[in-house]
């Protein structure tokens, strides 16, 4: 019997090897990333060409076996040759050649390709987490470099855009959960952290009351940032389920985040508001770290539906309906906010370049990026906010 591993390598180059859309990405140095790579093991381990995946998204998105090599960046010979070889490794076709139709995934080629996702999915932000600490340690001996801004925030699809785009400033982004990026913050472990800030304003002052022991409000400022929606995610055929109410009435199979989330968080206190218990939802035994993983255990059939960003939803096909709405918010102390690097990030969150890849992620949008604020101010400004779908409190 066959099996797949996966293999932990370095890789030199600016971008992941899985990137199908590539966008150019400005680097003040070189930096390492580090990725899965897929072993087969038969007599002996036969590590996987990293273009199969790509390759493999490319026909299921095109069903073009031209098209698909062209965004793999491989030849059309060469990529006939790895879905074979990776079929006859597995002793069952990955793509299945229709007479005047093109090529599409096989249903094992469907299930690789959602192994992978789900892998990089579950790994990913510990894998960037590595890489920056493996860049931070390079910087440290690297003469003439510029300081390192160290971020220790939540997972999302904003914030792992800035390394992307730090031309401005050395970035350190650790992920960590909210209560470990705020104690890092208040202990001088990090110069940022992130925050998740419902603009519920009653949802906003039970996340306030959850943090109150690691939250110091007179001495911590808020940096603007972005908006994101978070919701239910399903498959089409599932849905749509528009409320937690018709979660709780369905028998839809959920996936929760892990307790220590903030978009568990936040889930829960969405249950507490619609005086809903999770008992009355029908739960995997297991769950997940990040937006990504959820939606794609959504996707792979593991569950039916999961809590999370829209833009998780929107990247593996999900049907999604909004809950909530919150602020991603950058904390830093009020004497860090002096600090040339902060300035830099400040400018950096500014940047066109930045503003334009916001734009661009479903359910995100820029939040007057830059500005300083205050929780209070916050609540101040949210107080209008009439949210639906729920039972009032």
């Amino acid at each position: 019997m066959h099996t797949c591993s996966y293999l932990v390598v370095l890789n030199a180059t600016k971008e992941p090897y899985h990137s199908l859309k590539r966008s150019p990405i400005c680097m003040a140095i070189p930096k390492l990333s580090v990725f899965p790579a897929w072993a087969i093991h038969t007599t002996h381990a036969s590590q996987l060409d990293p273009a199969i995946f790509p390759l493999l998204q490319a026909v299921r998105e095109t069903e073009k076996l031209t098209e698909a090599a062209k965004f793999a960046g491989i030849s059309y010979r060469h990529a006939w040759n790895l879905l074979h070889q990776l079929g006859e490794a597995l002793e069952f076709p990955i793509v299945v050649r229709q007479r005047g139709r093109g090529t599409r995934l096989s249903d094992l080629g469907e299930r690789v390709l959602l192994a992978e996702q789900r892998v990089r999915a579950r790994l990913g932000p510990q894998l960037d987490s590595m890489a920056s600490e493996i860049n931070d340690e390079i910087q440290k001996v690297v003469a003439g470099r510029n300081a390192v801004l160290r971020i220790n925030a939540s997972h999302g699809y904003a914030i792992s855009l800035l390394p992307q785009h730090n031309d401005q400033v050395e970035i350190n982004l650790q992920y960590r959960n909210p209560q470990e990026a705020l104690l890092d913050l208040l202990n001088g472990r990090c110069d940022i952290s992130s925050f998740h800030f419902p603009t519920c304003p009653f949802l906003a002052k039970r996340v306030l009351d959850h943090y109150e022991s690691e939250l110091n409000r007179a001495q911590l400022k808020l940096i603007r940032f972005v908006k994101r929606k978070e919701g239910l995610m399903m498959k089409p055929s599932v849905g749509p389920l528009k409320s937690l109410k018709e979660l709780t009435e369905s028998n839809a199979l959920f996936i929760r985040r892990d307790t220590h989330s903030g978009t568990r968080i936040l889930f829960d206190l969405l249950m507490e508001r619609e005086k809903l218990t999770l008992g009355a939802v029908n739960c995997t035994s297991h769950y997940e770290y990040t937006h990504t993983a959820i939606a794609a255990c959504v996707a792979a059939g593991m569950a039916d539906v999961g809590f999370g960003v829209e833009a998780a939803a929107n990247q593996f096909g999900l049907s999604f309906s909004e809950l909530a709405e919150e602020h991603y918010l950058l904390a830093c102390r009020e004497e860090n906010l002096k600090l040339a690097t902060v300035q830099d990030l400040i400018g950096l969150i500014q940047s066109k370049s930045v503003l334009d890849s916001v734009e661009n992620l479903p359910g995100y949008c820029p939040d007057s990026p830059g500005e300083i604020t205050t929780f209070d101010e916050l609540l101040s400004e949210n107080q209008g906010y009439v949210p639906s779908n729920h039972v009032a409190p």
